[in-house]
Parts: C-alpha cells; sequence; structure tokens
C-alpha cells in the first residue's frame, strides 16, 4: 500500500472494519517503544468497549494487514478502548462531547497559553471553544493549532 504513514494506511484499513463491527476507530499509532515496533489502534463504542470486541478486531485486522502488506516490521498489535480520557482526533469529536470537561494542548502560545482545561463548547469557525470555569471565560483555539486534546474525567467528590 503506497502513500501515508503507516498509522494512516492502517486507519484507512481498519475503518471500515470497525464500521462492520459497530465500532468507532478513535486513534492509530504506530512507534518503536524500546525495541519493538507497536502499532496501538483504540476504538469506541456506545456502552464501551468489550474485551471480545477488542479481540474479534484484531483477528481480522491482522489478516487485512498481513495480506495489505502495509507493515514492513515486525510489530505488537495492540487493541484497545480508547478509554474514559479518550483523545479528541475530529471535529466530530468536539461537537459529540460538547459540554464534557476537556484537556487541549496547542503547537503554539494561544492569548499566552499553550494549555487549556475547561468544559468543551463546541466548535465555531475552525476555532474550539473551551470555557474556564476559574476565570469565566471562553477561549476560542484554533483547531490547527492542536496538538492534542482529550476528555478530562470530572473527578468531583
Amino acid at each position: 500500500m503506497a502513500g501515508g504513514s503507516v498509522a494512516e494506511q492502517v486507519a484507512i484499513l481498519a475503518g471500515p472494519l470497525c464500521s462492520q463491527q459497530g465500532l468507532e476507530l478513535v486513534d492509530v499509532g504506530y512507534r518503536k517503544e524500546g525495541a519493538d515496533f507497536v502499532l496501538r489502534v483504540l476504538i469506541d463504542k456506545p456502552g464501551g468497549v468489550s474485551l471480545d470486541d477488542c479481540q474479534s478486531l484484531s483477528r481480522v485486522l491482522e489478516g487485512v494487514l498481513d495480506a495489505a502488506g502495509t507493515v514492513n516490521n515486525r510489530y505488537l498489535l495492540e487493541i484497545s478502548s480508547a478509554g474514559l480520557d479518550r483523545p479528541l482526533k475530529s471535529d466530530r469529536d468536539f461537537e459529540r462531547f460538547t459540554g464534557r470537561l476537556v484537556a487541549v494542548h496547542t503547537f503554539a502560545p494561544v492569548e499566552g497559553q499553550k494549555k487549556f482545561r475547561g468544559t468543551l463548547r463546541g466548535l465555531s469557525e475552525g476555532r474550539v471553544l473551551v470555557e474556564d470555569a476559574q476565570a469565566g471565560v471562553v477561549k476560542a483555539v484554533p483547531r490547527d493549532l492542536i496538538a492534542k486534546a482529550h476528555l478530562e474525567i470530572d473527578v468531583d467528590f
């Protein structure tokens, strides 16, 4: 399979397989960890991901990857739930999780800061809106400056 990084190529193959199994492909990562290459696939579904979901996708995806020759190195395939602190990758994620607590990190400062934590207020004109409850303001973070974003677990007792 030509073009794109290994992770991008795997995402193209894994997306339809996930959909067929009622799963959402959240993220794909491929990197060297110690002596091994690790191909990590994060999935989600309403009600949560089970061990059976992970095993089923693993069996199908291994066969597809082997047939496509996508990964040239020996690698470990890890299929797991995106978890409660799942990454936010797509515009759809930023809309879907409106109202939830998030952490957003940027490549460059926005209004003098690179880390934002607060309630996600959606997406508007290419900007992710994060309400900082302590400051009482909504910060508009340009989508193209976001290095990573994820849900935060609200632990108010």
